[in-house]
């Protein structure tokens, strides 16, 4: 089956949204059964999809190619240390078999079991109504503006505090510091500490706490996070996974905290100035990140880690270094894209330069109206539309958000006029429904301080 598609750039680009959507085609032709898939997480929230498949024997390998993707899709959308297979043993057996000990998935079992530690674990169940209910926390966070808060955000080179009473910022502060190259957790903790200490400062007194920050996070605790860059594993386990916690204990023992990830917290921002729900923010800078507010206006707990979400089928499209898994977003949607096109665009690289520097060199020629450069942003756009109609598979989305540094200038707005173009030529359904913006960066930094003060509500 052709899956190609235009992209200028890349030939080879089979869209996981084409995929996905052929296969549909096709089983709707043939004799097929039903598959039921639940990834479960901390506290026993689940979540869960089901979908046709060809019948057990009639083409197993192409109902594992696709369901592969899938799984993993879901895994690094959601999370969870547990997966339920339902309705076929045959898939059962392949998705266990890639998530064990040296099979292909091996990278992801081992990052879920460690971030929320619990072994990684298949699990098979008969029959796909007896599969286990979709669970969501009923107290998701945000909006919530009543009060005296703190709002923390810790980004890799400033770090911001505001103190906000009743939803208005009455004091703000952004300072410079060097999370990323400190190996003593205390300087950490120290930096926080003075950032709370002064807000808590600028009001009567302290009613919430809410932290955004880069990482991932279970329970308010830090599982992974690349803040702590150089921190030993050891001084990680007993300094850093509770520190936020621990920090905001000496603000006051009984204030109710939250922490988030900053995907969230900016997709939760934007959600507020937009006064919209279904929200999911890409930011494209050194890697893809995400985050969504949901229909009630909330963010949700899953980690929405889309950079290491498979949004291209073709097997030889690039490897991600981390993961050793192919046609991952991180790879179409960051610096790195730009970086992989430039050869295929005509543009040398110095190759002494940094990922960053090289991101500039394209961005200068961009605004130039190079025509290399544009083809560029017109293929990342072109991959932007098909991976946003296989994003809609796993997110309700009404508004599509996209910041980053790969996104300044004239670059982006080329970006998502022609994934904007995919859509409405590919997905029509899709088109009508879901709003594509770069917001505007003055408004989003302060939105997020707010944001982030809004994610605990306070206890009654």
């Amino acid at each position: 089956m052709n899956l190609k598609v235009k992209a200028k750039l890349d030939p080879q680009f089979a869209p996981m949204s084409v995929l996905w959507r052929a296969f549909d085609q096709e089983v709707a032709g043939r004799p097929s059964q039903r598959l039921g898939i639940a990834v479960e997480r901390n506290q026993g929230l689940l979540e869960s999809l089901t979908l046709d498949i060809l019948r057990d024997g009639e083409d197993d390998a192409r109902n594992a190619a696709l369901v592969e993707r899938i799984v993993k899709s879901m895994l690094w959308a959601y999370g969870g240390f547990r997966l339920h297979i339902a309705g076929s043993p045959v898939l059962y057996e392949y998705i266990r078999a890639a998530y064990a000990t040296g099979g292909i998935r091996e990278f992801d079992s081992g990052f879920m079991g460690r971030v929320f530690e619990k072994p990684f674990e298949v699990c098979y169940v008969e029959n796909v109504a007896d599969l286990p209910p979709v669970r969501r926390s009923a107290s998701s966070a945000g909006r919530h503006l009543d009060g005296c808060r703190i709002g923390f955000d810790a980004g890799g080179s400033d770090r911001k505090v505001s103190a906000v009473i009743d939803g208005e910022a009455v004091y703000s502060e952004e300072v410079v510091w060097h999370p990323k190259i400190n190996a003593d957790p205390e300087y950490h903790y120290q930096g926080i500490l003075s950032a709370m200490r002064e807000a808590a400062a600028h009001m009567p007194r302290v009613d919430a706490i809410g932290i955004s920050s880069a990482g991932i996070y279970v329970d308010n605790k830090i599982m992974v996070a690349s803040l702590f860059l150089k921190v030993s594993q050891q001084d990680f386990a007993r300094r850093v996974k509770t520190m936020y916690l621990d920090v905001c204990k000496e603000i006051g023992r009984d204030i109710p905290v939250e922490v988030a990830n900053d995907g969230d917290v900016t997709a939760l921002a934007g959600a507020m100035d937009l006064n919209g729900t279904n929200v999911l923010g890409i930011a494209m800078g050194t890697s893809e990140a995400g985050g969504y507010v949901d229909g009630q206006g909330n963010i949700t707990g899953w980690l929405n880690e889309l950079a290491f979400v498979p949004v291209d089928a073709c097997h030889q499209a690039m490897v991600d270094e981390w993961s050793g898994d192919y046609g991952c977003g991180v790879k179409y949607f960051s610096q790195d894209a730009v970086i992989k096109l430039a050869p295929a665009a005509g543009i040398e690289l110095d190759a002494a330069l940094s990922p960053a520097e090289k991101l500039k060199v394209v961005q200068e020629r961009m605004e130039r109206g190079d025509q290399n450069a544009l083809d560029i942003y017109d293929t990342i756009g072109a991959y932007f539309g098909y991976a946003i109609a296989y994003y809609a598979r796993f997110y309700d989305i009404k508004h599509v958000l996209v910041m980053g540094r790969v996104t300044s200038g004239e670059g982006g707005v080329l970006l998502l006029a022609r994934a904007q173009e995919v859509l409405d030529k590919e997905f029509p359904e899709l088109a009508a429904r879901i709003r594509l913006s770069i917001p505007d960066e003055t408004s989003r930094r302060v939105g997020q301080s707010i944001a982030a003060a809004s994610l605990p509500a306070i206890r009654k």
